[in-house]
């Protein structure tokens, strides 16, 4: 399993990641998400022992990164977004070379092996220059696999495919997700739901989220946006929702009303249909905003947003008093 607590990189005076923690266990998918630039290939190369951490610990297969790399490199298979290949190899070659670095025996059968478990047992002794972009992204795969690790990551593995090789390369992840303890980093959020047990959602080098897609979607529907639909022109009721109490705003959007309740507010939606009803307005929808994870990101960023700009304000509000006071001790 992979165990993160309070693990921190910073290069220079710019810290990518900020101090996070979260586990993944094995016999599942964990899904690392987030945006571009958010801290999910830095925080990789550290499990990995490519990058110690400037703080915090990780062990991976019970074994430290920072003191114990060695032992981490023995037990964990990384597929790299960018996959390193000998193009002029064969793919049974390169996977032979690869075993022979790892020390495994019975090489060229284990080589097969792997081939078969990412379906290209048939394209074994084709050089893998000949290969379309998926199947050099399997061999990548087959690579990680060659030792037989206990823990696979995987960085952005299904990026630059089309979508028929994707859904094969899902399905790939979710079968070693049983065999394996899987770290599977992605941006795409509706592939994560997909694939994945439990999501861990970093922004800006911090844990904004962590839980499987129901449970997020649980925790959020409480103080979450609101959708609703109306038949009809929903600009028309965009007052009527916006007099409700409760409700904070209400914007024209999704081919609906999108609703911000007013925070540590009680539930609207009751109010927001009666109001509806009495207006003479067919209600078609009345739900809460995050139904998917693509939502649940947008959702917990938002509040995330929200909380920093708080912060932001009362830290100036602060200020202010500070100087006033100063200002009355000193006329005083």
């Amino acid at each position: 399993m992979i165990e993160v607590e309070n693990l921190t990189k910073q290069y220079g005076d710019v810290t990518v990641v900020k101090g996070i923690t979260f586990t993944a266990e094995p016999g599942q998918v964990t899904g690392f998400l987030g945006p571009n630039g958010a801290g999910k290939t830095t925080t990789m190369r550290m499990l990995t022992g490519f990058s110690p951490p400037t703080a915090g610990k990780a062990t991976v297969a019970g074994f430290d990164v920072f003191e114990q790399s060695l032992e981490v490199r023995k037990r964990v298979g990384y597929l790299p977004e960018t996959v390193p290949l000998y193009r002029d190899m064969t793919a049974r070659g390169y996977l032979m070379y690869l075993a022979e670095i790892r020390g495994v025996r019975q090489r060229r059968q284990r080589a097969d092996e792997v081939l078969e478990r990412v379906g290209l047992g048939h394209r074994a002794n084709s050089r893998i220059r000949t290969l379309s972009k998926g199947m050099r992204q399997r061999v990548g795969l087959a690579a990680a696999l060659i030792h037989n690790p206990d823990v696979l990551i995987l960085d952005e593995p299904t990026i630059g495919l089309d979508p028929f090789q994707v859904l094969e390369l899902r399905q790939l992840v979710q079968e070693l997700g049983r065999d394996h303890t899987v770290l599977f980093s992605t941006h795409i959020l509706s592939e994560a739901e997909r694939v994945c047990d439990k999501v861990v959602i970093i922004n800006q080098g911090d844990i904004i989220a962590q839980g499987s897609p129901a449970e997020l979607r649980s925790r959020l529907e409480r103080g979450a946006r609101i959708l609703v639909r109306v038949e009809g022109d929903p600009v028309a009721m965009l007052d009527t929702v916006g007099k409700v109490p409760d409700v904070s705003s209400a914007t024209h959007q999704l081919g609906g009303i999108v609703i911000t309740p007013r925070a540590d507010a009680p539930d609207p939606r009751a109010a927001i249909s009666r109001a509806l009803v009495n207006a003479g307005a067919n209600l078609l929808e009345v739900r809460p905003l995050a139904v998917d994870l693509e939502d649940i990101f947008i959702e917990v960023t938002r509040r995330a947003s929200l909380g920093e700009a708080q912060q932001a304000a009362e830290q100036q509000e602060a200020l202010k008093a500070a100087l006033i006071h100063e200002n009355q001790s000193e006329e005083a």
